[in-house]
């Protein structure tokens, strides 16, 4: 739902101004997204958004939370100049300039998935495939690892560990290192928060079925 909040509708019709300045003119190749005018295609997990100068709306023609419409256009705003393809993955708290949000990250992304898939590794993965995620094996031991395309060049990765008779569920989401020249901090703790909040949806069958 969108926040109807005078400040959230400033910051937002404030991005809309400054998105709309952009010259994004090739690109679209580095940002894996499609520009067509003054409209421009992105893909957001395992949907797509539009951005145009009056609004950005999701694949159902509505206006995404404000967390997401602010991940959006500061995707497009830092796009760096040249690709990079740092693969290498590493922790939130690993990237520069990230310790004023990491206990947020802890608090709205990691903890959140630890405490509702607690004994429930099935509906997990279930989520995980209904949110678009792929298996992976990055050669770290756990009970379960998937890859989230977040956005064309923006890659998480969820770690889980299930409760066992010595130590509570535990989940890691991990960042490729290149994460950090597509998006600022506060942004990169935003993917964190709205994977955990969409990995806990009601609307997926699969895990209406396992409950």
């Amino acid at each position: 739902m969108a926040s109807k909040a005078p400040v959230f509708e400033k910051i937002y019709q404030d991005y809309l101004t400054r998105v709309t300045g952009l010259n994004l003119t090739g690109k679209q190749d580095l940002l894996g997204i499609e520009v067509d005018g003054q409209t421009i295609t992105i893909p957001f997990f395992n949907e797509t958004c539009t951005v145009t100068p009056q609004k950005i709306v999701d694949h159902n023609g509505r206006r995404p939370p404000h967390s997401v419409c602010v991940i959006l256009c500061q995707y497009l705003l830092l796009s760096p100049d040249v690709l990079d393809d740092g693969r290498e993955l590493v922790t939130y708290r690993d990237f520069r300039d990230a310790a004023p949000y990491v206990q947020g990250f802890d608090n709205t992304a990691q903890k959140p998935v630890s405490r509702s898939f607690a004994g429930r590794l099935a509906e997990l993965e279930a989520s995980c495939r209904h949110l678009g995620g792929t298996p992976c094996d990055r050669g770290i031991s756990c009970d379960l690892s998937y890859v989230f395309e977040a956005l064309p060049r923006v890659r998480i990765y969820l770690v889980f560990n299930d409760a066992d008779e010595d130590f509570p569920a535990d989940c890691s989401l991990l960042f490729e290192k290149q994460a950090a020249e597509y998006l600022d901090m506060e942004c990169l703790a935003m993917i964190g928060m709205v994977l955990a909040e969409r990995l806990a949806g009601k609307d997926n069958p699969d895990i209406a079925m396992l409950a």
